[in-house]
């Protein structure tokens, strides 16, 4: 049994199959791990690329799938022949900084403003394109069925009585690198002037969707999703109430990592936790995000604001390791409730202030129910309790980490 026999037509029917199974029954099938670092993308949806070969080898005459044990060069040796073939095979680990990138862009996007608050044109049409990335929808619209679909949207949902026109928002991601406009001989014009806006769009009838490279990262990635969406939230939809808009473009249980990985869900072929390793790995990744966001951030300000930036890698990776849980050892009850999104109510607070100096690190970070957080802020009992959970902080960092070392 030889990989370099791999042809791309095997490749594309391992491809087919994993589509028809989905991704857990796939890798169950063929004995793999979920890739934790080499993943191929095609068409625009990802995949777990020593498990593909392997099961692609199966899809030659007269010949059987491979098994883990089977790949002596690892995975980069997958990777390295699935590229060969003509696939493409991303690392996961320069994605880590792409993801970054992407927060960045979508945190300082030029939006208009009234009374100073950001209207949300973009960010709808945003989330509207993440939850067809989340369900493998195609990229590409005609202009037609996006005019339709964000206008609605915009008219429902505009919680800052937002225009139900999407051509401005379309023009200005185009503007900003994140939509792709086709198929049209006029070049694009500024997201500004209103009536010349509107009659471009009515002569051009442009295809579009978001980046494809922006696509393949959220279409594979609900870390990335949640990441995406978090950003959005928290940057445009302060002090509004998102639930209904989340639930109507198909976010509104977003399979975020921390819940999938955080409740055990079965184990590999050689009975080692899967899911435990899984929720490390993730852990370790976005620590060292955050860590690696120290000398940047130390200092910044939010725009408007007093308040320091905070890093959006270390509380999704607070909450990661909570299991969805208040992580003070003596709660005595958090709400029993959830929010709007199905979400615990938790909240990802700094032991020690971030504005007194303190470190934007999830070793230094709890997630506590709003109770345990009063108490902690404004109780008796307060300084206390912080001395328990930064024990309680630093203890539970060590153990993820030490699930990755060993």
């Amino acid at each position: 049994m030889a990989l370099a026999d791999l042809t791309p037509t095997a490749v594309l029917r391992a491809i087919e199959e994993y589509d028809r199974l989905g991704q857990d029954a796939f890798l169950r099938r063929y004995g793999f791990r979920r890739a934790l670092r080499y993943v191929l993308v095609h068409d625009g949806r990802r995949y777990d690329s020593k498990a593909i070969a392997g099961a692609a080898h199966g899809h030659l005459d007269g010949r059987d799938p491979l098994r883990p044990r089977d790949f002596s060069g690892g995975a980069s040796h997958a990777a390295g022949l699935l590229r060969g073939l003509g696939f493409k095979v991303v690392d996961d680990a320069a994605t880590d900084a792409a993801l970054g990138q992407l927060l960045d862009r979508l945190g300082a996007l030029r939006v208009s403003r009234a009374a100073g608050r950001p209207a949300l044109h973009q960010p709808i049409v945003l989330l509207w394109a993440v939850g067809r990335a989340a369900r493998g929808e195609p990229r590409i619209l005609p202009w037609a069925e996006t005019e339709q679909a964000l206008g609605a949207l915009l008219l429902r949902h505009g919680l800052r009585r937002e225009r139900p026109r999407p051509d401005g928002p379309v023009a200005a991601l185009h503007r900003a690198g994140l939509w792709e406009l086709t198929g049209h001989t006029e070049p694009v014009p500024r997201a500004h002037g209103d009536a010349a806006l509107r009659g471009w769009f009515r002569r051009q009838r442009p295809d579009g969707g978001l980046d494809a490279e922006v696509y393949a990262l959220l279409g594979g990635s609900a870390g990335a999703r949640s990441a995406v969406v978090e950003t959005l939230l928290g940057t445009y939809f302060v002090d509004l109430e998102p639930g209904a808009l989340l639930e109507a473009v198909g976010l509104g249980e977003l399979p975020c990592e921390q819940g999938e990985l955080a409740t055990p869900h079965g184990s590999d072929p050689h009975g080692t936790d899967l899911r435990g390793a899984l929720l490390a790995a993730e852990y370790d990744r976005l620590s060292r995000m955050a860590e690696a966001q120290q000398p940047v951030n130390r200092g910044r300000r939010t725009p408007r604001s007093a308040a320091p930036v905070r890093s959006a890698e270390a509380r999704r990776a607070v909450l990661l390791r909570s299991g969805r849980r208040c992580e003070n050892p003596r709660c005595t009850g958090a709400p029993d409730d959830v929010t709007v999104a199905g979400e615990p109510i938790l909240e990802v607070d700094h032991v020690l202030d971030l504005a007194g100096g303190g470190p934007d690190l999830p070793d230094h970070m709890v997630a506590l129910c709003p109770n345990c957080h009063a108490v902690k802020t404004r109780g008796r009992t307060g300084e206390e309790l912080r001395a328990v959970l930064l024990d309680v902080a630093r203890s539970r960092h060590a153990r993820l980490l030490r699930g990755v070392d060993g």
